[in-house]
């Protein structure tokens, strides 16, 4: 059987020859050859230089929006797009698992194996999902243990959607809603004091909703310590790992967390519409079946995932996804992504007035960073100010409301963006620091 880990197919990048009119034979299996990462990631500009060339990505404009969408490397949109030809032709009888040689349970099991090689986990603890919103979706709506008059709580850094998940328990399951905001400056002795705090002051939590790097600001908490907090009090942490995978060099271990939804087409760059969840395997039972879900039986964790028809030439790329992570290496990609967000910080810190949402405090920040112009306040001066870096700098920043000390502008540096873009946001934010004055 032809392996699957590969990028490079027969004849070049994937270079599978569409098969002339009238021929019945489909495309091959996309063959096995190995990615090299060409690139000293030491080396802050020859990095730049080497990862550049791996993206064909719209540079008209400068794109700082990794934490929705990371964009696919060109071997891996070659992968997806020879996996989406391959489903095509073979259509029903892969879907149908019939596809002589590539059965397509086994071959979704690779891409299960991979996820949970990266993240220290078993493959049957990895559930494939269509995002991390779906995968969250599903461990909070489903938590088992949750009996009226229980708490649920969860902080302002929390993504909407997860939010709207657990208040989604107090309508559903009677649960109760505790909501809280973390305290400003985010240093790590601010946020353990807040977490400590309102899990003394509610006697009857069950569930914690805990973000491992925050869409709204990119606060990093100290996630280990915070499980453990509330394991110690017999409270569950469903652990919102959409901006961590990929991102932070972690495994399950490391968090402590027996639950984790997480996204795949983000940091991690596989194709739109991949995520999935972990649950640790002695939990499994905690986390009900999606909506009595029984194509897969009890002791599958499958049944805690929709079951319809998805993107599967997206799943499949995702082994694709995650070698060109590996053969980047996830430490030196982490420690990249940090200096990008460096680089611009450093050199706007001296505006005067200008907020930056986190403190320069090691380990609490990754790629991600909001910031609020000079006299900034409500959500329609954010709004004002995305529209103008848009329309007049050709920069994609994004309004994000949602902090209780209010909205912010975040900036998210992908592996795709340069110092030279960055320079461009840092002239921009220092022509309009008055903005608002």
């Amino acid at each position: 059987m032809v392996t699957r880990r590969g990028f490079l197919g027969r004849g070049g990048a994937l270079g599978l020859a569409l098969a002339s009119v009238g021929t019945a034979a489909a495309e091959p299996w996309p063959a096995d050859a190995p990615f090299r990462f060409e690139g000293d990631m030491a080396d802050f500009d020859a990095a730049q230089a080497a990862l550049m060339r791996l993206y064909r990505v719209n540079r008209d404009f400068a794109t700082f929006d990794a934490a929705y969408y990371g964009a696919m490397t060109r071997p891996v949109q070659a992968a997806y797009e020879a996996h989406a030809r391959w489903v095509n032709e073979n259509h029903a009888l892969f879907l149908r698992n019939g596809a002589p040689g590539h059965p397509r349970d086994a071959e979704l099991d690779q891409s299960r194996a991979a996820v949970a090689k990266l993240l220290g986990a078993g493959t049957d603890e990895i559930a494939l999902a269509g995002g991390g919103t779906e995968a969250l979706y599903a461990l909070i709506a489903n938590y088992a243990l949750l009996r009226p008059g229980n708490a649920v709580i969860y902080a302002d850094v929390d993504y909407d959607e997860m939010q709207f998940a657990c208040d989604y328990l107090e309508k559903s399951r009677g649960a109760r809603i505790v909501r809280f905001s973390l305290p400003e400056p985010h240093t790590e002795a601010n946020i353990l004091a807040a977490y400590e705090r309102v899990l003394k002051d509610t006697p009857r939590a069950k569930l914690l909703l805990l973000t491992h790097l925050s869409n709204r600001n990119g606060l990093v908490p100290p996630v280990k310590a915070i499980v453990a907090m509330a394991k110690a009090r017999g409270v569950d942490v469903i652990l919102d790992s959409a901006q961590a995978v990929g991102h932070i060099p972690f495994t399950v271990d490391d968090t402590g967390a027996d639950f984790i939804g997480f996204s795949l087409h983000k940091w991690l760059a596989a194709p739109l519409g991949t995520g999935g969840v972990y649950i640790r395997k002695s939990r499994l039972q905690d986390i009900a079946p999606w909506l009595g879900n029984r194509i897969h039986g009890p002791e599958d964790i499958r049944a805690r995932i929709p079951t319809g028809t998805v993107d599967f030439a997206a799943r499949l790329t995702v082994p694709q996804a995650i070698a060109v992570h590996e053969a980047i290496g996830g430490e030196a990609k982490y420690r990249h992504l940090v200096k990008l967000r460096d680089y611009w910080v450093d050199r706007v810190r001296d505006i005067a007035g200008l907020e930056i949402l986190l403190p320069q405090e090691a380990g609490r920040y990754g790629a991600v960073t909001g910031f609020r112009l000079p006299g900034m306040r409500g959500p329609d001066d954010a709004k004002t100010a995305a529209k103008l870096f848009l329309d007049k700098y050709r920069l994609l920043v994004v309004a994000k409301a949602g902090l209780a000390s209010g909205p912010v502008l975040r900036i998210t540096p992908a592996l795709f963006n340069s110092s030279t873009e960055l320079d461009r946001l840092v002239a921009a934010i220092r022509a309009e620091r008055a903005l608002f004055a």
